[in-house]
């Protein structure tokens, strides 16, 4: 028994999907290709919503025939049509004076009309406002009754899910609406190719998303190949860690491969090219190399015998001192407008050990030739790679042509890039080898390991991905975005704790409160108590953060969250003009929509109710460059100062958290917990996705163009405390210091606040 309906519906017939919830006899099943709403129930169809409610009403025993039920289901007819003001406004006069006397429609429970009048008011965005304006209080009362009830929330909850399922299936079908060229289903091959020199980062979670989303789509094969050609530079725990960063993006390949696999077979092939007069050995120093190849002049072995070639190739694999100062090039092109055709260099000798086959090798093929090779022996049709790669891809079909191999068709696509980021592994080794960071996994790095440890999710950078798609468009990416998915992904399910910062915490004394500690339960999350519960000490004396005490006013009446109303009684004020306590009436009987200020606390500890010692920490990017370019030396645009350390305290609830749980510390933000330090527990602020809590505090430079961190301090304002030290860089006027003119007035000349 199911009720087929699509979002696209209009008007969307709430009554037939709350019933359906309500009375639990069908199942909702969106499908975006149907049109209207069908409900199978007990071997019989019902396609109008009239229908459907008195159906599902009968099943659920919620019919009920009277002269008033066909009246007020004519009347949830007739709404859908009434679009003028006075006679919406006619309606509900109608069904407010009714419902000054009834708690329901009909009888005493609810009826199928109740529901068929309620989804036709809910269907009409006019009729709801004109509702809610406070004059029909017996009708918002029926209303947000049947509106509150769980079942309905839940109804309500699948269209919400329909359409954002609806949304981020269109948007990524659209991104991937070109398909792959000449892909048939169950015999598409994809591979990602991972250098193990690092860690991924999140440049690397696109590519390793593309190609396993093709092979899923096509029922297709993804193979994790390892491009270990430079044991200058790899290692083993690197394939380790990077197989451990695409479980955490829950990528699985179907094999998992080595290019020192075919090691034998590229030595061949090298070979074969030899023989063919398709490669040559070359002597000639790198400087030297690179400018011919940029001007377009051919080397002087460039036409040396096969025999010669064969020669200093055997030299290079055996290591010798004179072997190790020759490469073999491809004999491509010495002058093409494609400077990725003027005879790469396709193989080189390197003397240290390789991390699987140890010493055997004194010779690697480069990428650009073992690349082509494997991808075509191990049976890929569809190599992805990213369009940095794509004037290279002449050279590519060249070795597959050549060596007569299995072609392989490209597919390229934009490689991501953010503002503030670097995602070259050499600058981001940099980083590590001066210890600038605390590893591969600091939550300032665009590795997988770092934005997870900073609070990203995987459900976020999937969809974040995806949406993204195979874009043909080089762009340097906001981090906004990426934030903003990951907010609605941990919002639903972070419990909420309390923080209060230490430094000039204020005491304060609560007058009508509890002489000794009491303790309740309270949700974890108000709107989900599936959370868990959380304990609120609730005692005469409880702190708050200096920030807060300073902006109340004199008997100004604030809310304590989970608590109640209080007027702020008297003040003590320090010698800096910090507050130094508090002294509060409690209030409970205050309207907490009426206050402005709603304040976070903790109970002062006791030996029965401790608090606990915290440190929030907060980072800015690592550079203070949007986007470096090729002749920036990263040194000049390394940040001061890019962490941010706050003490803090925290109640007992923080005790039962393990590492990697994500909280929301109410007024302050999400944050992850990152274990402890010193004795105390570290959570590290998670971006919410809002611009102004991403933008680069490093705006200003110096003249070696590095960023000046300085701290200023505001002159107190007249019975406040003083205002924090600023974490911004101090930015010099835009035109200078101008000098202040005199000006005659006659106003009465009023003294500055500030002085």
């Amino acid at each position: 028994m199911s009720l087929t309906l699509s979002t696209k519906t209009t008007p969307f017939p709430y009554a037939a999907i709350a019933i359906a919830t309500y009375t639990q006899k069908a199942d909702l099943n969106y499908d975006e290709s149907v049109t209207g709403v069908t409900l199978d129930l007990d071997g019989v169809q019902y396609t109008t919503e009239d229908e459907v409610v008195y159906a599902l009403a009968k099943a659920g025993a919620l019919d009920a025939d009277s002269p008033k039920a066909a009246t007020y289901s004519a009347l949830a007819r007739t709404l859908p049509t009434v679009t003028g003001v006075s006679d919406i406004l006619s309606i509900l006069d109608l069904i407010n004076n009714h419902l000054a006397y009834h708690t329901f429609l009909v009888t005493n429970v609810i009826t199928a009309v109740d529901w068929l009048l309620w989804g036709a008011i809910r269907a009409s965005i006019r009729t709801v406002g004109l509702l809610k304006n406070g004059q029909h209080v017996h009708a918002l009362r029926w209303f947000s009754h049947l509106e509150s009830l769980e079942t309905t929330q839940t109804a309500l909850a699948s269209v919400t899910a329909a359409k954002a399922n609806k949304a981020r299936n269109t948007k990524t079908a659209a991104s991937f609406a070109l398909g792959l060229q000449n892909a048939k289903q169950g015999e598409v091959v994809t591979r990602f190719p991972p250098e193990p020199s690092g860690y991924l980062h999140i440049g690397h979670a696109k590519a390793a998303m593309l190609n396993q989303y093709f092979a899923k789509m096509y029922n297709g094969k993804l193979i994790i190949r390892f491009d270990d050609t430079n044991p200058t530079k790899e290692k083993t725990e690197f394939e380790e860690t990077i197989l451990e960063d695409l479980s955490l993006l829950n990528i699985q390949g179907d094999s998992i491969t080595h290019t020192s696999d075919y090691f034998d077979t590229t030595y061949d092939l090298a070979i074969q090219l030899i023989k063919a007069g398709k490669a040559y050995t070359d002597d000639t120093e790198q400087a030297l190399m690179r400018e011919e190849r940029g001007k377009g002049v051919a080397s002087a072995h460039r036409d040396d015998s096969v025999e010669d070639n064969l020669k200093h190739f055997s030299e290079m694999k055996a290591g010798t001192p004179d072997g190790v100062r020759w490469c073999l090039r491809a004999k491509i092109s010495v002058d093409d407008q494609n400077k990725a055709l003027r005879d790469p260099v396709i193989y080189r000798c390197n003397l240290i050990p390789h991390h699987r086959t140890g010493d055997r090798w004194k010779i690697y093929p480069t990428y650009d030739f073992a690349c082509p090779v494997v991808d075509s022996i191990e049976g890929v049709t569809h190599a992805l790679r990213t369009n940095e790669y794509r004037e290279r891809n002449a050279q590519y079909y060249w070795m597959i042509d050549a060596l007569a191999l299995r072609p392989v068709h490209i597919w390229d696509f934009s490689r991501l890039n953010f503002i503030y980021t670097l995602l070259s592994k050499r600058k981001l080794h940099w980083f590590v080898d001066n210890k600038l960071v605390k590893g591969w996994d600091d939550p300032r790095f665009p590795t997988i390991r770092g934005i997870r440890r900073r609070g990203m999710t995987v459900e976020a950078l999937s969809q974040f991905m995806l949406a993204q798609g195979p874009s043909q468009a080089i762009v340097s990416l906001e981090w906004d975005s990426i934030w903003a998915i990951n907010k609605k992904v941990i919002d639903p399910i972070a419990p909420r704790l309390w923080a209060i910062i230490t430094d000039n915490i204020v005491p304060v004394t609560v007058n009508g409160a509890p002489e000794s500690a009491e303790v309740k339960q309270l949700p974890l999350h108000k709107k989900d108590s599936t959370v868990g519960q959380k304990n609120v000490v609730y005692t005469k004396t409880i702190l708050m953060e200096q920030e807060d005490a300073a902006s109340f006013e004199d008997n100004e009446e604030i809310t304590l969250m989970d608590w109640g109303n209080a007027l702020v009684q008297s003040k003590t004020i320090g010698p800096h003009g910090e507050i130094t306590s508090l002294t509060m009436n409690l209030h409970l009987e205050g309207d907490f929509r009426q206050t402005k200020k709603k304040i976070t606390w903790l109970a002062q500890p006791t030996d029965g109710h401790r608090l606990i010692d915290i440190t929030l920490l907060d980072y800015d990017y690592l550079i203070t460059k949007k986007k470096l370019e090729e002749d920036d030396d990263v040194k000049d645009f390394v940040t001061p100062v890019s962490e941010f350390r706050e003490a803090a305290f925290t109640d007992a609830n923080a005790a039962a958290l393990k590492k990697g749980d994500i909280i929301q510390f109410e007024r302050k933000g999400y944050y992850i917990f990152d274990g402890a330090e010193d004795g105390k527990l570290e959570f590290i602020k998670i971006p919410d996705g809002r611009a102004a809590n991403l933008a680069s505090k490093a705006a200003g430079k110096d003249t070696a163009g590095r960023g000046v961190l300085v701290t200023t301090s505001k002159p107190a304002l007249s019975g406040v405390g003083s205002q924090p030290a600023s974490r911004m860089y101090e930015v010099a006027k835009v035109c200078g210091e101008q000098p202040v003119t005199p000006v005659s007035s006659t106003m009465y000349e009023v003294k500055s606040v500030y002085e």
